[in-house]
């Protein structure tokens, strides 16, 4: 794939937000219908930390030119951190309305994750993808349960698979048709409890054991009274070449960043195919 470059990005978000169609991209014929009006003003005004580092692979720092400028495009007051150490700012998590995380392992102080965990328990939104937040602090278990999944391994490496949206009438994924990745195909253990949005299916080529195996890629959930969003897509920064993941990414981000504001989304054991 293509680097994403962060001019790109913002062009294409802007686009998007105006509800207009990138032709080269094909975004007509993959069936993306946007609700821009409403979207294009949801950040506005709101104050997000970005916190980024952990596994290198993962292109944290690339992540801040890319998703930065954007978030700043749409209007949100965006605080930058490559520190673990700002989750135990209390007087500052205590201010915000969302937490964006681009950290793949990495530790965690008893004192940085209590700090985390109170935020988004007391209302403040949550939001990243793959190994970013899906496979941080291996050793926190409660991490994990905020989270909602874990990631346990990506069967094969790179690979070509489909994505297949399970919910067409959520806000993140309305409009969205199914369509296919060159990535990581990422085999997750999941919360019952999570609202799935959608899903991907493994072959037995890499695991034989799992062959025919339907396992979340994105969803939302609460903590507390905070909402998280999560994405299994985005191991690298080109993967959001592909509309409908950078889609899914920002609606997510969105739907997030207003825990504070919305009333509280009701499911319970959801069923997902």
């Amino acid at each position: 794939m293509k680097k994403l470059s962060r001019r790109k990005f913002i062009q294409a978000s802007v686009a998007l937000g105006a509800g207009s169609v990138l032709l080269p991209e094909n975004v007509l014929a993959q069936g993306m219908i946007l609700n821009a009006e409403r979207e294009s003003t949801v950040l506005k005004g709101k104050k997000v930390l970005y916190v980024y580092g952990g596994w290198d692979g993962h292109e944290p720092r690339q992540s801040v030119d890319i998703f930065v400028p954007w978030l700043r495009a749409e209007g949100a007051e965006v605080i930058v951190s490559d520190k673990l150490d700002t989750y135990a700012d209390k007087e500052l998590m205590e201010s915000l309305d969302l937490i964006v995380q681009v950290v793949t392992m990495a530790k965690i102080t008893q004192e940085q994750e209590k700090g985390l965990l109170e935020a988004v328990k007391a209302g403040c939104g949550f939001a990243g993808w793959h190994g970013g937040i899906g496979d941080s602090f291996r050793e926190n278990t409660e991490y994990q349960f905020m989270v909602g999944g874990q990631w346990v391994a990506h069967p094969g490496g790179i690979i070509d698979y489909r994505v297949k949206i399970t919910d067409h009438k959520d806000e993140v994924t309305r409009g969205l048709n199914d369509f296919d990745m060159h990535s990581e195909q990422y085999f997750v253990h999941v919360d019952p409890n999570v609202k799935v949005l959608a899903t991907t299916t493994f072959t037995g080529e890499h695991s034989s054991w799992i062959d025919g195996c339907v396992v979340p890629v994105a969803w939302k959930k609460y903590y507390g009274t905070g909402r998280v969003f999560y994405s299994s897509l985005g191991h690298v920064m080109s993967d959001f070449n592909v509309l409908q993941a950078l889609e899914i990414q920002k609606r997510g981000i969105r739907w997030a960043a207003e825990s504070k504001y919305r009333p509280k989304e009701q499911w319970v054991s959801p069923v997902y195919k």
